[in-house]
């Protein structure tokens, strides 16, 4: 597929992925969510990609939602499948064997803030706002904003937002805990490509494994989760990455993965 809204760039096993609409705020429309689900199918696949940052084009915004133009046009039976393409491309990112940084440079709003809420982590900058207004259009979140926001900072703070369909800053995001951590607007992206390097140096299983336990087990008891945990603790031994991981410790060097 030939990308047309979505652009793509490799440092150091790091995938830095840009919706690249800049004139629509880089909103969602069909064919992103089209070109994201086939870059995250392909990414999945590619063994020297370790982590991906995800960003928008410009300075304005991140990703400022889905797109309102086409959505306007759509019956009841259209706007389920919009969703549904929206929640495929979310639970592909959700379920992407490497980690995913978003670096929120504007706002985040409604598909946006989903998309971001898909990510394992939020770097954002300083002018950065995040908010769910489709109550304000008469309509809901429909990219999984109403599971993901409660799951993750609780369903009162989550009602308050998507009710109210305020925009928040990123000091509030923060304190609430839906970014990691804030900076300023000029150091966002080294931040993050920092760490995405930084865990791009680490043992790709382990981290593969830790990510995928993590996301699994939240969803099972806790004593599942643990037996689930210890199974891919397990499996683990048995890779060359934890031989080499081990063996360089003893020997005070740096270790050499292969992601095997």
């Amino acid at each position: 597929m030939e990308l047309r809204n979505l652009l793509m760039d490799r440092q150091e096993g790091v995938l830095i992925l840009t919706v690249n609409r800049p004139a629509s705020l880089n909103a969602l429309n069909s064919a992103t969510l089209a070109e994201l689900a086939f870059a995250l199918r392909e990414i999945n696949e590619d063994a020297s990609v370790k982590v991906v940052v995800i960003t928008g084009a410009g300075e304005k915004a991140f990703v400022a939602g889905a797109d309102i133009k086409e959505m306007s046009n759509l019956n009841s039976f259209q706007a389920h499948q919009f969703a549904t393409k929206g929640q495929d491309v979310v639970i592909a990112m959700e379920r992407l064997k490497k980690p995913v940084i978003a670096a929120v440079n504007g706002f985040a709003l409604g598909g946006g803030l989903e998309l971001a809420l898909a990510c394992d982590f939020i770097y954002a900058s300083e002018n950065a706002k995040f908010g769910f207004p489709e109550v304000g259009l008469g309509i809901m979140p429909g990219f999984g904003g109403t599971q993901n926001l409660a799951r993750l900072i609780g369903p009162n703070r989550a009602h308050e937002m998507i009710f109210s369909g305020r925009m928040i800053s990123a000091e509030k995001a923060l304190a609430w805990g839906v970014v990691n951590e804030v900076f300023h607007a000029a150091d966002l992206m080294p931040k993050a490509l920092e760490t995405a390097k930084e865990i791009a140096r680490q043992g790709a299983l382990g981290v593969q494994y830790a990510k995928d336990a993590i996301a699994r087990g939240l969803n099972m008891a806790k004593e599942d989760a643990l037996n689930y945990e210890a199974t891919l603790f397990g499996v683990l031994f048995a890779t060359d990455d934890r031989k080499e991981g081990l063996e360089a410790f003893v020997e005070k060097r740096k270790p050499s993965f292969t992601g095997r």
